[in-house]
């Protein structure tokens, strides 16, 4: 399985019109690309633990959209619904990562 992670700081001055038409976008990519096979979004939860210092960037959201292989994910790259959705991100975050992984529960594969 292939994750696709996006950690996000949303600008501060973001409209609620902007975080509508940025969660519609990320509905309709998940819907119109037949590739998406889950996709969970989330804010930053903090509970006092040390290695919540070391962070340079307070990334307060979350996506991950997953994919059963890279040419699902890639995919949902070329699709244009995801061109809307990357449009609206960029217009409406201040910071964000971009990582993708290959996920399996063999934890043997850790290193």
């Amino acid at each position: 399985m292939i994750a696709h992670l996006v950690l996000f700081k949303p600008k501060a001055d973001l409209s609620p019109a902007d975080r509508e038409a940025l969660a519609g976008a990320l509905t309709a990519a998940a819907r119109q690309i037949p590739s998406v096979r889950r996709v969970r979004v989330g804010r930053r939860v903090t509970h006092g633990r040390a290695y919540e210092q070391l962070m340079r960037v307070d990334y307060t959201h979350a996506a991950i959209l997953e994919f059963d292989d890279l040419d699902g994910l890639q995919a949902y790259l070329r699709h244009p619904a995801h061109e809307e959705l990357a449009r609206r991100f960029f217009l409406s975050f201040d910071e964000g990562l971009f990582y993708d992984y290959e996920l399996t529960e063999d934890v043997s594969r850790l290193v």
